[in-house]
């Protein structure tokens, strides 16, 4: 973790809509959703042991989450329905992905269709984010 990371002042698991909310001391909130968060774990089984050895995640359009576990006082280690426990979520890598999704949503449809799995993820090509829910500052509830 940086210095300059903000840190988070609120972590909210929405079963439902399938969206984890975070909330930064900057002012910063995020609404990410499980399967974002599943297909850019940080973990071996997904990024690989280097460049060039990333595993491009398939089928995790309905994923959920059914624990978040907090690591130290520097991330959190998701539990995954579909059984992937392995990724610690640094605070730094939380703020990343709420930050830049939209790219990274792109680039995942891209890898997706340039290996056929058009419409395996529950983006559509050219769809936007909704705009975020109302942001609740509980820490781990689950709604």
């Amino acid at each position: 973790m940086s210095p300059a990371t903000p840190l988070p002042t609120g972590l909210t698991v929405h079963n439902k809509s399938r969206v984890l909310d975070v909330s930064f001391d900057d002012g910063a909130s995020f609404s990410i959703p499980f399967e974002l968060l599943r297909v850019y774990s940080p973990s071996a089984e997904v990024r690989g042991h280097g460049a060039g050895q990333e595993v491009l995640q398939v089928g995790k359009r309905e994923v959920g989450i059914t624990a978040l576990e907090p690591v130290g006082n520097y991330a959190v280690q998701p539990t995954f329905t579909d059984g992937h426990n392995t990724g610690l979520f640094s605070w730094d890598y939380l703020y990343k992905l709420g930050r830049e999704q939209e790219k990274l949503w792109a680039d995942y449809l891209a890898r997706l269709h340039a290996n056929g799995f058009d419409g395996d993820s529950g983006r559509e090509p050219g769809a936007t984010l909704a705009a975020p829910a109302p942001k609740s500052h509980g820490c781990g509830g689950r709604h």
